[in-house]
């Protein structure tokens, strides 16, 4: 369960790295409707819940990710307005509480559920550390300052678009559609499909998690993916 945390503690360090060099963080995000405010305090309240799923697990505490759905979006809308020293300092301690939670994890632990919300959908302890990277990851790139997919290592790239294309498999909403990385991946999504998509790994994650055609091309013309994907 620890083999993804050196990748995770790279990618958190680079983000912290990034997230202190900002100086507009008005400035829009790659997510609808946020600034890279938002962003940054999303982190921060993704690094309380990652840290309450580990105690619900390790400790048995009466834990949930979230206290609710309202309260996390509350809480993103609140933290989003700090100052900026202050939005910095609470990304800093949550993305270490993070870090310190998972590192506390075990093979005993993989297969115990936790819940996101009280009575909500439940996520095993295998796939914390996952969660995490991926937010870190996604969100690094979501600020707009320079880091891109393109900067991700190519393992961890791969493993990316392979999850993209499942949860777009289990979309209703989703194209039948033929997807071809650069780097030879192959996915078929729907019944008999005869759109081809094609682009490098990190030009589909990009397409396929944030609508955003960049360096990947369709035949005979490009879908848009569904929100959510």
């Amino acid at each position: 369960m620890a083999d993804l945390m050196p990748a995770l503690e790279q990618h958190t360090a680079s983000l912290l790295a990034t997230a202190g060099s900002l100086r507009d963080l008005d400035h829009g995000s790659f997510c609808a409707g946020w600034t890279r405010a938002h962003v940054l305090a999303h982190l921060a309240s993704n690094g309380r819940g990652i840290a309450n799923l580990v105690a619900a697990v390790v400790d048995g505490e009466p834990r949930t990710m979230y206290a609710s759905q309202e309260e996390r979006d509350n809480d993103i809308t609140v933290g989003a307005t700090r100052p900026h020293e202050a939005l910095l300092a609470d990304l800093e301690v949550t993305s270490e509480d993070a870090l310190a939670a998972l590192r506390r994890l075990g093979p005993e632990h993989a297969d115990t559920l936790a819940e996101r919300t009280p009575g909500g959908r439940t996520f095993r302890a295998a796939a914390f550390p996952y969660m995490r990277l991926r937010e870190v990851v996604y969100h690094h790139v979501d600020l707009d300052a320079g880091f891109t997919f393109v900067d991700v290592e190519a393992e961890l790239l791969a493993m990316f678009l392979d999850r993209e294309v499942t949860q777009l498999a289990r979309n209703p909403e989703a194209p039948s559609v033929r997807i071809l990385s650069d780097e030879g991946d192959s996915y078929d999504v729907g019944d008999d499909p005869t759109t081809t998509v094609t682009g490098s790994r990190a030009g589909l994650v990009l397409w396929l998690s944030r609508q955003m055609p960049v360096g990947v091309s369709g035949h005979p013309e490009l879908p848009e993916p569904p929100r959510g994907a």
